[in-house]
């Protein structure tokens, strides 16, 4: 109704901007709510103060038809076309990056990868919620299309949408997230919610081919999930593929923890040697560490923490 309402009282509504396509028809980058309010009110889709667009006089309509409106026509490479979006998506509700790209790479590919992953219920949200969410985000807000498009192309998006954008299909894209799915839950039948956040297709794209024990894994998953030194468990299943401890982000020492160890050890490093053996840190310059691993059983307590100098336990840590 505000937009009606500018219109009638000749007041300007903000720039638009429109992307001209290949086949010479236009593609609305900013102002489509506008555009359509416009359009759906003189087709008498909706009415102002309970008049219709057709009770109104003839210099009333004529008002309106006749009301220009300011739009630039933006055209270009598919980069130039990008960063004129990321430029002018600066008010109202923000769109995603995904929405920006899908503005940019029309074309039939992008038509039919958006009935498979972008609308409520469809075939992707379906799939991958048949037996527990196995993807985050909004189909709508084309969070589904954006996964699966990372995980092909290892987080390349534009340049797979760029190289199919005038494919017949997304057949290739939607073959391949059925494969992940499907690995993914013969793999670990066992379901947790924890299971929304991990990136299958990355872990997907290096494991596919490894075969591995499902109960084995569902083992070691639980043991770990109640680990209280695991503070991110979505980070679990990444750890028992590939053995990284980063993924798990260990719970880390106490300030108070590492102020005891400093006083014990009198700010002595017990890996330093020779020049630097009996060297007095001071406690900035050195950082916590496990003295028994935490994959051999340590815990994160005051008595196993020793505190290292920088140096010694960025290198014993492999940072």
């Amino acid at each position: 109704n505000a937009v009606i309402e500018t219109i009638k009282n000749s007041f300007p509504l903000n720039v638009m901007y429109w992307m001209i396509r290949e086949d010479g028809g236009f593609e609305v980058l900013d102002g489509q709510q506008r555009t359509i309010s416009i359009g759906q009110y003189v087709t008498g889709d909706f009415s102002l103060n309970d008049r219709f667009f057709h009770n109104l006089t003839k210099e009333e309509q004529d008002k309106i038809l006749d009301y220009e409106l300011m739009i630039y026509f933006c055209e270009g490479t598919d980069k130039e076309r990008l960063d004129w979006f990321r430029i002018i998506n600066i008010a109202g509700e923000k769109l995603t990056d995904q929405e920006i790209r899908n503005a940019v790479y029309t074309g039939p590919w992008l038509s039919d990868a958006k009935l498979k992953f972008s609308k409520s219920n469809c075939a992707a949200y379906l799939l991958a919620n048949d037996g527990g969410s196995l993807v985050s985000g909004s189909p709508i807000r084309q969070e589904y299309l954006e996964t699966a498009l990372s995980w092909i192309n290892d987080g390349k998006i534009e340049d797979y949408m760029a190289k199919h954008q005038h494919d017949k299909s997304a057949d290739e894209l939607w073959v391949y997230f059925q494969n992940v799915i499907a690995w993914v839950r013969d793999v670990f039948p066992n379901y947790r919610r924890e299971m929304s956040n991990v990136p299958w297709g990355v872990l997907y794209n290096q494991f596919k081919d490894k075969k591995f024990d499902a109960r084995k894994l569902e083992k070691e998953i639980a043991e770990l999930m109640q680990d209280e030194d695991v503070t991110q468990k979505s980070g679990i299943y990444e750890y028992v593929l590939t053995k990284n401890e980063k993924f798990l982000n260990i719970r880390a020492f106490t300030d108070k923890m590492k102020r005891e160890a400093y006083e014990k050890q009198k700010g002595i490093c017990p890996h330093c040697k020779v020049e630097n053996k009996k060297k007095k840190w001071e406690i900035e310059e050195m950082e916590a560490d496990h003295i028994k691993p935490w994959h051999e059983g340590g815990k994160t307590t005051a008595e196993n923490c020793q505190m290292l100098c920088k140096q010694d336990n960025r290198t014993k840590s492999g940072k």
